[in-house]
Formats: C-alpha cells, structure tokens, sequence
C-alpha cells in the first residue's frame, strides 16, 4: 500500500509538475523478472526509475539508511533492501538473485553511485553476474536532467526517461572478460538511449 501511495504521489510529481518525457514504456515486459539498469545522476533517481511503469521494482540501498529505524521502514516500504558498497555484497546479490527468481523486477544503477559531472561512468560487473545468474533479461533505461531539479540552473527543468529493448547476456559466470564486456555493453545502450532523447 505504501508502495502504491508513494507512486501516486511521484507520477504527479514527475508527470503533472515537471512534465517528464516518457519513452519506451512498450519495452517493459508485463510479467516475469527483468533486471532494470539505468544511470545515476541524482537522488530522485530511484523513485523517477519506476514511476512510469507498472510493474513494482526493487533496489538495492547503501547500508546507512537503515541505521535509522524510520529510514528503513521507508525504504522496506519501497522495495529497497541494504548492500555494503566498496565490497561484494554476498547477501544482497543472493536477495537481488531471489527477487529475480520470484518474477519480480530488480533495478540497478550499474555504476555503483552518481555521477557528479552527468557523464556516464563505468560500470561495475555485478549486474552481469546477477543477469548471468539469473537469466533475466536486462532492460537498459536512460535517465536525463533529473540532477538539475531545484538546481540554480533550471529550478524546474523537463526530465525525460527512455527504456529500451532487452538484453542478455548469454556468456559463463565464470568468465570475468565477458561479465566486464557485457557491463560495459550496458553502459553503452544507455549512452545511445541518452543521445536519443537529447
């Protein structure tokens, strides 16, 4: 329910105030698990993600937020479960693995933490081990000007987020180059869903 509440309450936000730019909602599928992989320039990031679809999504969350018990009923509330970021997370990857299994959707921002600049950065190879051990389909999405929101540059600029069409990763888990190409692949379906909406 809370989950529903705070969606309602982005899609106005996101839609009916700033106006957002949708693209693509066609390529999310209506069941089954998928791996959402976007990148990250904001805090808003998360909630703009999966505000213009249907489907529920889950996230990992840095491990300080729930050192605040109301933090982390919010973030429970939304889906979002903790990882130990500067180091593999055994216990989030096996929940991210989970939700998966379970049919459900996962969202990721492949390079680990924001981008300071709005430039795309590296990504890191857990998404494709997740998607090798899973099998998911990866849908890659761009997210655009959400970093300028209540910026001295444009207080309220016009966001715009595009998903594209799936991916996948058909390699070994075991293969560390093929995990390393296939983030990077990522990385650069981003980069041209980005340029599209430019």
């Amino acid at each position: 329910m809370f989950y529903k509440i705070f969606k309602v309450l982005c899609r106005f936000w996101f839609g009916t105030i700033l106006r957002t730019r949708i693209i693509g909602t066609e390529n999310i599928p209506e069941d089954g698990a998928f791996i959402l992989a976007a990148n990250h320039v904001s805090n808003w990031d998360p909630p703009f993600l999966g505000t213009f679809i249907d489907r529920e999504i889950c996230y990992m969350g840095k491990e300080e937020l729930f050192k605040n018990p109301i933090m982390a009923a919010i973030c429970r509330g939304l889906y979002v479960f903790p990882v130990k970021r500067g180091a593999a997370d055994k216990a989030a990857i096996k929940t991210a693995i989970k939700i998966l299994k379970d049919g459900k959707c996962f969202g990721i921002f492949p390079e680990g933490t924001r981008s300071k600049t709005g430039k795309l950065g590296k990504a890191a190879s857990g998404v494709s081990l997740i998607a090798a051990m899973t099998k998911a389909p990866i849908i890659p999405a761009a997210i655009i000007n959400t970093e300028k929101i209540f910026s001295k540059e444009k207080f309220f600029p016009r966001p715009a987020v595009v998903y594209g069409t799936p991916i996948k990763f058909s390699g070994s888990t075991k293969d560390k180059e093929a995990l390393e190409n296939f983030a990077q692949e990522i990385m650069k379906e981003i980069a041209k869903l980005k340029a599209s909406a430019s």
